[in-house]
């Protein structure tokens, strides 16, 4: 079981829900965000029986195995840059595995997080009224994931040849690097996190994709400036990607 009271020891301007079993974290978080819950809230589960993933997907989330949370940010980002929340997300997730795990992730337009081309962590934004829900899962000791998944799934464990991983570290990490994106974000604006996360993705300029709703190819031609993937087509036409996500083109 995580250590609670060690993440609020580290904490404590966090305000921490934390529950055994939940159906979603996303789906408390929405509620919590409706109420007026501040910035930073955090909803943490053991285990979910109903994980959201994008496009309606399912996140598996076995108990005792991963890292399962959604936190309340109020960026205070124009709806047109709604994109940048999950970019920052990103970052920050990449960020506190390297810091726990040294492991090196890649960052995959539009939310997820890779080391190599296998998916370790997965993240879905939504705006309530005026406040960013980001859903964060981790794959952090699983031994095993199903074979027909869309992207191949890897974990920290697995990554680290079996050695078990602490969750807690992780956790306070990971809310530590949203703090500190958040304060880049009101400082620098949105820029900043468009050029944080364009030099720690592979997938931000000059990289073969497919589309995933097309099927169409192209390549990657960088960022706009509200932070959507411009992809150049092989007919020469360069379009921004406003839904939907990318893999790496055979």
């Amino acid at each position: 079981m995580i250590d609670i009271d060690k993440i609020r020891a580290a904490r404590p301007g966090n305000l921490l829900h934390y529950f055994a079993t939940i159906g979603s974290t996303m789906t408390e978080a929405s509620k919590l965000a409706e109420a007026g819950a501040p910035h930073g809230t955090v909803v943490l589960a053991e285990e979910q029986s109903a994980g959201i993933g994008r496009l309606g997907r399912k996140w598996l989330s076995p108990a005792n195995a991963g890292i399962y949370t959604t936190i309340l940010l109020r960026l205070k980002l124009a709806p047109a840059s709604s994109p940048v929340a999950s970019l920052l997300v990103g970052l920050a997730v990449a960020d506190a595995i390297q810091k726990t795990t040294n492991l090196l992730c890649d960052l995959r337009w539009p939310n997820d997080v890779l080391i190599g081309e296998r998916k370790v962590s997965g993240i879905l934004t939504q705006l309530i009224n005026d406040c960013v829900i980001a859903g964060i899962g981790i794959n952090v000791n699983q031994l095993s994931f199903p074979a027909d998944l869309r992207t191949p799934a890897t974990s920290l464990r697995i990554e680290s040849n079996g050695r078990e991983q602490a969750r807690e570290p992780l956790i306070i990490h990971l809310l530590e690097s949203l703090e500190t994106l958040c304060e880049k974000l009101w400082s620098e604006g949105v820029n900043g996190i468009l050029r944080a996360f364009s030099a720690a993705s592979s997938y931000a300029r000059h990289r073969r994709v497919i589309i995933e709703e097309s099927g169409a190819r192209g390549t990657t031609t960088g960022l706009d400036e509200n932070g959507f993937l411009m992809v150049r087509f092989e007919d020469g036409q360069v379009q921004r990607l406003a839904t939907g996500g990318v893999r790496p083109a055979p």
